[in-house]
């Protein structure tokens, strides 16, 4: 598995002094995304809807909302 390419605007271009631990998204080379966030499985999991359901292996990712609106416009549509 390979990623592609950065979604959005990066760490840097969103105000982080650092660059370094901040959410981010990334397009994989099979057309997923990778997510990096904050863990908040075990805030949120019991807030999960009754017709969503998470596996033991998958964890609830939290980015920050400018993360997910700065990069609409590179997310493909289809």
């Amino acid at each position: 598995m390979k990623i592609v390419r950065r979604i959005g605007a990066s760490p840097r271009e969103r105000g982080s002094v650092t660059g370094q631990t901040c959410p981010d998204i990334f397009e994989l080379q099979n057309g997923d995304f990778a997510v990096i966030g904050t863990d908040r499985t075990a805030e949120l999991d019991a807030e999960l809807p009754s017709d969503a359901a998470r596996a033991d292996y998958e964890r609830i990712v939290v980015i920050t909302r400018d993360t997910l609106l700065r990069a609409k416009a590179d997310i493909p549509d289809a």
